[in-house]
């Protein structure tokens, strides 16, 4: 049953049945309200008060209702603006153990929304394609299916060494970047090769796996393109297994997906030609998402759980 406050005119018709000596009994028949509300009211006349004192007072203490206005301390602020320019989200902020941040995390997008920080910084959905969108990019004919892999790693899962790959590709389709997703630490390596047809990838990747033993990385689940069409090459060299997404599904390779818009957002646009960059560029963008805490890695670094792994040395050589 939803409360309806006093009115002023109804304090006034209270006001002058207590001035007739009217039970405040009578008077709750009469209007239709509680017992409880009119003895409040009946009370506060006791006291010398009147309907237009009580309706002030009435005023003045809705003023005082409502959500308060939030006002974090300066080096809560700072602290906060530090990590937005680092591409931290309001999430991972507040998540962070040792956080010296005192309000929640929807307070902190409240924030973000009237624009005490930028809401620019923060991720945004992408697009999505329509029903019936038909896929016209090419596609290899023979290649080792993303269904195989589950008899092949039944721990999958959570086994480390697994791979998630793709291309960016950059303006005018003149220039790639290789991605993987290392998919227990999140960890993001990109890779430039010298073109991107199927045997710049190959090569590309060949030098990359030559840094490590075998067997390190255990498989890799690629996207269909035909510019991985030389993986048969890669897998014997590495003795590393490589399967293929169904066409027209990335969700099947979801950290590769995400990680691949991530990167378009902060440092590797669509606009960009990749030929004008180097390696060391290239690198330094997936290395800095690889410092941001993550909330799936209950916001530990991508980083930090990947050298739980290896030795740091080791990453060093690995983007």
């Amino acid at each position: 049953m939803t409360y309806k406050h006093l009115t002023i005119d109804e304090l006034t018709m209270i006001e002058s049945y207590y001035l007739q000596h009217n039970k405040p009994v009578e008077i709750a028949n009469r209007m239709g309200r509680a017992i409880q509300t009119i003895y409040n009211v009946v009370n506060k006349f006791k006291q010398g008060k009147t309907a237009l004192d009580y309706w002030h007072q009435y005023k003045e203490n809705k003023k005082k209702c409502g959500r308060k206005v939030i006002q974090l301390p300066a080096h809560e602020v700072d602290y906060i603006k530090e990590k937005v320019t680092l591409s931290w989200t309001p999430d991972v902020i507040i998540g962070r153990k040792g956080r010296p941040v005192s309000c929640g995390m929807r307070t902190l997008y409240r924030l973000f929304s009237k624009g005490i920080f930028d809401i620019d910084t923060l991720p945004m959905k992408g697009k999505r394609k329509p029903n019936g969108h038909q896929e016209k990019r090419g596609k290899q004919q023979y290649q080792r299916s993303i269904h195989d892999r589950p008899d092949n790693y039944p721990d999958f899962n959570s086994e480390f060494g697994h791979l998630e790959g793709d291309t960016i590709v950059g303006i005018h389709h003149k220039s790639a970047v290789i991605t993987l997703v290392e998919r227990l630490s999140k960890v993001i390596i990109t890779i430039k090769p010298n073109g991107r047809k199927a045997l710049d990838i190959e090569t590309a990747l060949n030098q990359w796996f030559s840094r490590f033993p075998k067997n390190f990385f255990k498989s890799i689940t690629f996207d269909c393109g035909k510019e991985f069409s030389n993986w048969k090459a890669i897998s014997n060299q590495h003795d590393i297994d490589i399967y293929f997404a169904d066409p027209g599904t990335p969700s099947q390779r979801p950290l590769n997906e995400n990680s691949n818009g991530i990167l378009r957002r902060n440092g590797l646009p669509k606009s960009m030609d990749f030929r004008e960059v180097n390696q060391t560029f290239i690198s330094s963008v997936s290395n800095q998402r690889n410092h941001i805490p993550r909330k799936s890695l209950n916001y530990r670094t991508p980083i930090e759980i990947f050298l739980s792994y290896v030795q740091e040395a080791f990453y060093s050589s690995l983007i």
